[in-house]
């Protein structure tokens, strides 16, 4: 099948919807589809507003035409509402061609964080954005309840997986934190203000705080919680090493909609503590972790259960699996034969 995958989040920006978009793209390319990708890196783009990583497309309504045209996809994925998802969803309709989208982030609720203003006043564009799609993916059973609410009803499931030759209980630890006074208590994400982290890093607790990641709020939590140790963003097998060395992940987002990193976290044997909220009542099973409305206690819960057991759940975050059901969920484009 020849798939257009458009989307404003793609490399080298470091995230789960990264993550997920580019190793799904890799296990369609390994199952023998043809794939085109419509991404940041092929426009001239813009700083995003707080978001300096994250770079907006300018002026791209006519080439994502003209690339989609070109390719003449069987199917057409636009997996973010930014400035490529806008223009290639104009050009479906315009085209009177179906797709889907899947929805990632809540930024309704990232921006009235940001803005102090309330999420439901942004809710009305991305509901009008997911509206016109044949079908609107979504990771989880509770985000699909809450958009189906939000009147978005055509709904698909779409999970999420985790390399697991990666990410496992076995291997070396992390020797930077090899010094730190036990029990140490690992977050890993966008050091932003949506993220939370400051409910952790304010946490009453023993033992050592460990924040991987980079972002907006970095210099200021590092200024405000010295004793935190702030590592920046880890990847590949020093990622997976940081999982190992923590006792436990510290999850406090209250916004995200699934939480890549919990699935990471579980496979390689580290329980989480975490808000009861959508994402983590998805993730975390019984015995891979504590959700409490007291962070604390969720941490002290979690830091008794058993590694063995955490890692044994994993098996669920299968890529093979969520590329199916990516595959299951796609509308295929019908083109009508031309006449000899």
């Amino acid at each position: 099948m020849r798939i257009a995958l458009i989307s404003d989040a793609w490399q080298p920006q470091v995230n789960g919807v990264v993550r997920t978009l580019t190793t799904t793209v890799a296990e369609l390319q390994r199952l023998g589809h043809e794939i085109e990708t419509i991404t940041p890196d092929g426009f001239r783009t813009v700083a995003c507003p707080s978001y300096p990583e994250i770079r907006l497309a300018l002026g791209s309504g006519r080439e994502v035409g003209r690339r989609l045209a070109d390719f003449a996809p069987d199917a057409i994925h636009i997996a973010t509402e930014g400035p490529l998802g806008w223009a290639a969803r104009r050009w479906c309709m315009r085209a009177g061609l179906p797709f889907t989208t899947s929805f990632h982030t809540r930024f309704p609720d990232y921006l009235a964080v940001r803005t102090g203003l309330p999420a439901g006043i942004f809710w009305a564009t991305l509901r009008r954005f997911h509206a016109a799609a044949d079908r609107v993916f979504v990771a989880t059973p509770t985000l699909a309840t809450e958009l189906h609410g939000r009147g978005l009803t055509r709904l698909h499931r779409w999970g999420r997986g985790v390399d697991r030759a990666l990410f496992r209980p076995e291997g070396p630890r992390l020797i930077e934190a090899e010094d730190l006074p036990g029990p140490v208590m690992l977050h890993v994400g966008r050091v932003a203000p949506e993220k939370n982290i400051e409910a952790f890093l304010a946490a009453d607790l023993p033992g050592s705080k460990l924040v991987v990641g980079e972002g907006p709020a970095l210099a200021g939590l590092r200024d405000r919680y010295p004793a935190a140790r702030f590592m920046g963003a880890l990847h590949g097998e020093r990622l997976a090493a940081a999982y190992r060395t923590a006792d436990v992940l510290v999850f406090p987002s209250l916004t995200d909609t699934f939480g890549l990193v919990m699935a990471e976290a579980v496979v390689s044997g580290t329980p989480v503590a975490a808000f009861p909220v959508p994402g983590p009542l998805d993730v975390i099973e019984p015995g891979t972790g504590v959700l409490d409305h007291d962070l604390v206690a969720a941490v002290r819960g979690a830091l008794v259960l058993d590694r063995d057991g955490v890692a044994a759940s994993g098996c669920r975050f299968d890529w093979s699996r969520c590329t199916a059901e990516f595959l299951d969920g796609l509308t295929q484009i019908v083109r009508t034969p031309v006449p000899a």
